[in-house]
């Protein structure tokens, strides 16, 4: 049995779904809510769904693996106790657990550790390299922070699970991101602003010398990255900190080219001014160095952007309420 973490959530459901896919058993830790994230599980044969208070039930079940994307992701909350307890001292709690258990521990971490992007994007995870990163906001430090202590352990000889995996996921799009509201992904939101017949907005540029909409994210395939976590379940051998991205930077434009060009309509873009709770926190520029990954033996290749909005264009139109 597998344990995953947040897997009603938009990475973990689509993870489950794969894992489900294969005939594995899979216990879900997350919360539903009263709104229809249930749907993100439709499909699969889940052997027990837990909420986060439930944890240590869950872990007596004695997981073979243990996927932890559990978290408050919202980048713009504010309350530092909440972020906190769940992005940080969850996590330790489950590398104890893992550790003492000899149990493989696979976690999300976030490109938001790199904050502007100034040090690069290369998915160092010595205490030195690890320390010259500065995130811009809450989330992005709680998933630093928990990448550091990790380090920090590894350094010191303490205990560690027989296989971890950190993963520094950038901009994911694709299915069952519908309940995210607002951190749901660019492709989502100009999906539905297209299809109200408005312009799709995009924020101008506060920067000299960056265009409007030039912008750029490196913009992965939810798929790509349930890929890399169930080719590291099936190759217990490799651990460490790694990127999990497209490799490529493409602009916000790119993006919404492509989306106008999944649902066939012609071009209606507009730029708004850059709301004032991102004004300073906004990457201009994030691009995923896929290297260390390929070197560890990662054999599949990216889902080219176009290709990866018109799928998922093609799985909303399938799946609207």
């Amino acid at each position: 049995m597998i344990l995953v973490t947040g897997g009603a959530g938009f990475i973990g459901s689509n993870l489950v779904a794969a894992l489900t896919a294969r005939g594995e058993e899979v216990v879900v830790l997350d919360w539903l809510g009263k709104d229809e994230k249930w749907r993100n599980l439709e499909g699969a044969v889940l052997a027990g769904l837990l909420p986060p208070p439930e944890l240590d039930a869950a872990l007596a079940m004695r997981p073979r693996a243990v996927v932890h994307l559990g978290a408050i992701s919202a980048t713009t909350e504010t309350d530092g106790d909440l972020v906190a307890a769940s992005n940080l001292t969850l996590s330790l709690k489950l590398w104890d657990w893992c550790a003492a258990a000899g149990v493989p521990f696979i976690y999300a971490s976030s490109a938001a550790t790199y904050g502007d992007g100034d040090q690069g994007f290369e998915d160092g995870e010595t205490p030195e390299e690890l320390s010259r990163l500065k995130p811009l906001n809450l989330y992005g430090w709680s998933k630093h922070a928990f990448d550091r202590r990790v380090a920090q352990m590894l350094q010191l000889g303490r205990p560690k699970p027989p296989q971890w995996a950190g993963l520094k996921f950038f901009n994911v799009y694709g299915p069952r991101e519908g309940h995210k509201g607002r951190m749901a992904s660019v492709a989502l939101h100009k999906y539905r602003e297209i299809l109200t017949g408005a312009p799709a907005r995009l924020f101008a540029s506060d920067r000299p010398g960056i265009a409007d909409g030039m912008q750029q994210r490196d913009f992965v395939n939810v798929g790509d990255c349930v890929r890399v976590m169930l080719w590291l379940l099936d190759n217990p051998g490799v651990s460490g900190l790694f990127n999990c991205g497209s490799g490529q930077a493409r602009s916000f434009l790119d993006l919404t080219r492509a989306v106008f060009a999944a649902l066939n309509l012609p071009e209606r873009i507009a730029f708004m001014p850059m709301p004032a709770d991102l004004a300073g926190k906004y990457q201009y520029f994030t691009e995923a160095p896929m290297a260390k990954l390929r070197q560890a033996g990662y054999p599949h290749p990216s889902t080219p952007l176009e290709q990866g909005v018109a799928e998922y264009v093609a799985w909303l139109r399938a799946n609207a309420p």
